[in-house]
């Protein structure tokens, strides 16, 4: 009988171990799949309830959530990365889960459904937001991304970022594992679990809806995007004669897009490297164009000013002088040896303030939240991607504009031209794979739209490492164990 009992358990451990990871694969990743991150965790948690030993609840959720995010290993060893940076991916994820499912079992063991129903996501968010803050990758990695297509769901981010939306989404399957498992001996706590969590999720997605429907103000912005991807030459030209050349080829897909009626035009990042000395022809051909089209253009360089390089955006705007932006947040070991910059750049567009970004800046809270409080009603930037990755990291800067009010222009090479709303929405869309040249025009809101988040920043992820803190305490020994959870194992 007791053989049969543990193969049996066995075979549950097992299951739960496939079913997780296969909604974890599929479920977040380059590609994700955003329904099935909401029961992605559910097999793990209705396993750590049954299981009688801790360690047992830790395996299957390790082994389970482990194997689900490996669905990116592919991805960075084409890029060249080792199989250790892999481990350093997956390590942390793998123990901020395991140890989010801990928690809710040493809730749940005790007979404190209500603390166990909290205790998983606000784990996993305290983690998620504590590495934001030290990561040099941001918010990269948030559970939050995987929900980019759910715009109801989405327009939470203008109120907590990405972390109100990790802590409903961990929420759920929290509630649901401890409804299926209290279902039985306690029935209306089971239905009061549920209908409280399903509730909470319920009033934000009314009020989702509710954001999407309303009307934005303001006339829109005709934006022009370029990109260039040809198979036979290097990813950045070369200073002198290279560089000229391209950025010639350039100004010609600026002057089509232009007769297409374009008033703003964004370029990639990192087009070309440029030479103190070269950025007078360059700045005279581009801002003759911007002085006779009246538009305004922004160009992606590694800009040498010896001894110092910079990844820079030239931007040119009609009858003004020539300003620049330096990137903030550079990608390591790639850009290691250029010098991060440490401001804004505003400009005076017709329909009011634009603000100026390149790529991995939009990995993070700032400067985003910073052009929200300018009243930015459209950001900028130029951006490379890695092929592979060309949506996921590309929406990424997708939630920075819902957070904090303004639409988003990202013109990437090697991955998509993508123009954004204020909600989230993208209203226009294509890969920069055609050759020589892709284009892109589309009509974009450009007034800023206040949001609770731009003004009080990541409120909800203090919040909870302060839950946290309070839920670890309330562990300290002495608190009576519950042995009915164990009694419940099949």
């Amino acid at each position: 009988m007791a053989s049969s009992l543990d193969v049996k358990r066995l075979a549950l451990g097992l299951s739960c171990v496939l079913l997780t990871a296969v909604l974890a694969w599929f479920g977040a990743g380059l590609f994700p799949l955003w329904p099935l991150m909401w029961f992605a965790p559910l097999p793990a948690l209705v396993f750590a309830l049954c299981s009688r030993t801790w360690w047992g609840a830790a395996l299957v959720a390790a082994i389970g959530w482990c194997s689900g995010n490996l669905n990116v290993a592919g991805f960075y060893l084409g890029i060249g990365a080792s199989p250790i940076l892999l481990v350093l991916i997956a390590g942390p994820v793998t123990m901020a889960f395991t140890l989010a499912v801990l928690l809710f079992r040493a809730f749940a063991r005790r007979d404190r459904v209500w603390s166990a129903l909290l205790a998983f996501p606000s784990c996993w968010v305290a983690l998620e937001f504590v590495n934001s803050l030290l990561s040099v990758h941001g918010t990269f990695g948030s559970l939050a991304y995987t929900q980019l297509n759910f715009l109801p769901f989405l327009q939470l981010a203008s109120l907590t970022g990405p972390w109100g939306m990790s802590f409903l989404l961990l929420l759920f399957p929290a509630a649901a594992a401890l409804g299926l498992h209290l279902h039985r001996d306690s029935r209306r706590e089971a239905w009061c679990i549920m209908g409280v969590s399903v509730g909470v999720i319920a009033a934000v997605l009314v009020f989702g809806a509710v954001r999407l429907a309303l009307p934005t103000p303001g006339q829109p912005v005709k934006v022009g995007l370029v990109a260039s991807d040809p198979p036979t030459s290097p990813e950045v030209a070369g200073p002198g004669a290279p560089s000229m050349k391209l950025m010639a080829q350039y100004a010609a897909q600026v002057q089509a897009l232009v007769a297409k009626g374009a008033q703003v035009i964004v370029l990639p990042e990192k087009l070309a490297v440029i030479v103190d000395s070269d950025t007078r022809a360059l700045d005279l051909q581009y801002q003759s164009l911007a002085d006779l089209a009246q538009v305004s253009v922004v160009v992606g360089l590694i800009h040498e000013v010896p001894p110092l390089k910079y990844n820079e955006a030239r931007v040119y705007t009609p009858r003004a002088p020539v300003q620049t932006y330096n990137k903030e947040h550079l990608l390591p070991p790639f850009e290691s040896n250029l010098t991060p910059g440490r401001s804004l750049l505003t400009l005076r567009g017709p329909s009011g303030i634009w603000g100026v970004a390149i790529c991995k800046d939009m990995d993070f809270r700032r400067p985003a939240q910073d052009y929200g409080n300018a009243r930015a009603g459209l950001l900028l930037v130029p951006a490379w991607d890695f092929n592979g990755d060309r949506l996921a990291h590309g929406h990424m800067a997708v939630m920075r504009g819902v957070e904090d009010g303004f639409g988003i222009v990202r013109a990437a090479k090697q991955g998509v031209l993508t123009v954004s709303d204020n909600r989230g929405r993208i209203l226009a869309e294509t890969t920069s794979y055609s050759h020589p040249f892709t284009t892109l025009t589309a009509k974009v809101p450009a007034v800023h739209v206040w949001t609770l988040y731009q003004t009080l920043g990541d409120w909800f992820g203090w919040v909870n490492l302060g839950l946290l803190a309070l839920i670890l305490a309330s562990l300290w020994p002495g608190v009576p164990s519950r042995a009915g959870v164990a009694s419940a194992t099949p």
